[in-house]
């Protein structure tokens, strides 16, 4: 059979939803409010729902929709929270939307080993929650509150990734339903192994194009002894990232370090009502003994002093540090707020350390030139920032605006040896960007793989690479 291009054919379109919603019953529905919650939404990518959405609660229910779905040519996308940017849960040629909201377990927590296993469904907060009377937590953070499934499907990180890294880092194996209806399991509970091909890493941010993740294992840490959190307001970004760069290159072990620009500041200050001075400033946060937070947030106040930083104000209790967290999380409702009844658009780069205060500077020179309104957020301590552009999208011209303004984003990232998604994710509008990043051999080795898997092109098909 082809590679799909279109619609499937209503004959076995209507053959495949009249079986799921035989099996299934109550948990399929192709009711138009249903399937319009599973299409894209906090963005300017246009919805476009699926035929269908069935809610499985086990690995062998969603291996029973995909086979259903292959044996029909049907379109399946992977759904868990909803909350990604670029389009990821879109079906551009109809299909099943396969939620995983019923898939909300906490299989087994090895507290000795520092391993949790999980269902898809279950969501960063909840996890944390089961795991806080243990002394551990999972330490990826989005911002969102999104399901773990989804986390890994779009290799997502967030404000911790300076130190504990991404979910690359902290996905030790999985089981997932491949295209043709096969269950897999990948990687395991060790922490190292040189048996075979990565899959687990193949699977973790392929963005449900390769299969259907519907079990994970994950890497825990231990709750710091002692936590502080603090902000620092600077000059200019540039003080700002030249700060970052030298706390990172000082070898200085700080667990979070974001950058929110004055426009972001003052968005904050309106919606979260904090009174922080309207400039561009760092949030940070440290781990460690109390003698060591001690000596970290020191050292840091001393470089952001050298840079015309400070001053640097920190605090240990548990409700500063989540209120002042919580502003950060909530930047992107914050910023729609800066200009009622026009769309957001988060975007994300990341380029290399070094090229941090040069790209960020650039970037806010051109929203000036281009007259958006647009601020700047980012977790600079590994080189990734967002913009979050706002446009009114009944303004032809405006959008035009718009569009170039993120286009020349990616293109200055990438000519810096940076890329156009540091977590953010492909999707569907940022695959036209993958050549000039990976060069036409790389992504022909993308295709492959996909056909190779895929060969229906049947999984998420729109996403990250055409066959």
């Amino acid at each position: 059979m082809p590679a799909l291009a279109a619609r499937p054919e209503a004959d076995a379109l209507g053959a495949a939803l009249e079986r799921l919603a035989a099996r299934f019953g109550p948990r399929f529905s192709a009711s138009q409010a249903v399937r319009e919650q599973h299409a894209s939404t906090l963005t300017w990518v246009e919805p476009q729902p699926p035929d269908a959405v069935v809610f499985p609660e086990t690995t062998e229910e969603i291996a029973e929709i995909v086979s259903v779905c292959s044996g029909n040519g049907v379109p399946v996308v992977p759904f868990g929270t909803g909350t990604s940017f670029e389009g990821h849960v879109n079906a551009p040629y109809g299909g099943v939307s396969i939620s995983t909201a019923r898939m909300d377990a906490v299989v087994a927590v090895h507290a000795e080993d520092l391993d949790v296993v999980v269902q898809p469904g279950v969501t960063r907060k909840r996890l944390n929650e089961n795991l806080r009377d243990q002394g551990l937590f999972f330490p990826i953070d989005p911002g969102a509150d999104a399901s773990l499934g989804g986390m890994a499907s779009t290799r997502a990180s967030g404000t911790n990734a300076v130190r504990y890294g991404t979910m690359k880092d902290n996905v030790l194996g999985l089981t997932a339903v491949l295209p043709s209806g096969e269950i897999i399991r990948t990687g395991g509970r060790a922490r190292k192994s040189s048996a075979g091909y990565d899959l687990t890493r193949l699977l973790v941010g392929a963005e449900g194009t390769l299969g259907v993740i519907t079990e994970l294992t994950l890497r825990l840490q231990g709750i710091p002894e002692a936590i502080a959190a603090g902000v620092c307001p600077f000059p200019t970004v540039e003080a700002a990232c030249d700060a970052t760069i030298a706390t990172i290159q000082s070898g200085l072990p700080v667990a979070r370090i974001e950058l929110l620009d004055e426009v972001q500041i003052r968005a904050v200050n309106l919606y979260s009502q904090l009174a922080l001075p309207e400039v561009p400033t760092l949030f940070l946060e440290f781990h460690g003994t109390e003698e060591g937070v001690k000596e970290q947030s020191a050292r840091f106040g001393e470089i952001a002093g050298e840079l015309g930083g400070g001053p640097f104000d920190w605090a240990t209790r548990a409700e500063d540090r989540t209120r002042l967290w919580a502003a950060r999380h909530d930047a992107f409702w914050a910023a729609l707020a800066l200009r009622p009844g026009a769309r957001c658009v988060p975007t994300d780069v990341c380029v290399p350390i070094s090229r941090l205060a040069e790209c960020v500077a650039e970037t806010k020179r051109d929203i000036a030139r281009s007259g958006v309104v647009s601020p700047i957020v980012g977790h600079v301590g590994d080189g990734n920032f967002h913009c979050q552009p706002l446009f009114d999208m009944s303004d032809p011209a405006e959008v035009a605006t718009g569009q170039a303004f993120l286009g020349r984003l990616v293109e200055r990232a990438i000519a810096m040896g940076g890329t156009c998604t540091g977590e953010h994710g492909v999707g569907q509008a940022k695959m036209k960007y993958l050549e000039a990043e990976h060069g036409r051999g790389a992504l022909d080795a993308m295709r492959a793989i996909k056909r190779a898997l895929d060969p229906l092109n049947i999984m998420n098909p729109g996403k990250i690479v055409t066959p």
